[in-house]
């Protein structure tokens, strides 16, 4: 599945939000420009939920078998012998 060129992956969507929360909290911004960093902010946060669901959506689809979970739970005294 390709993704769109418009769209920046999660990746640099969470580390262009962390660079405006330190940005945010230096104080050192106008309240005009704290509150184009704070929408552009609000933006990348749903930005990277909708990746998050996404990718919880494709996981979820991957395990499981005709609607049922296809993963078996680990046997955990198993796993420790």
């Amino acid at each position: 599945m390709a993704k769109s060129k418009k769209t920046p992956d999660f990746e640099q969507s969470l580390e262009k939000l962390e660079t405006l929360v330190e940005a945010l909290e230096a104080g050192d911004l106008t309240l005009e420009q704290s509150l184009k960093q704070f929408e552009e902010g609000i933006a990348l946060t749903r930005a990277c939920q909708t990746a998050l669901g996404e990718a919880e959506q494709t996981v979820k689809v991957l395990t499981e078998k005709n609607g049922q979970p296809a993963l078996e739970d680990l046997d955990v005294d198993a796993a420790d012998e």
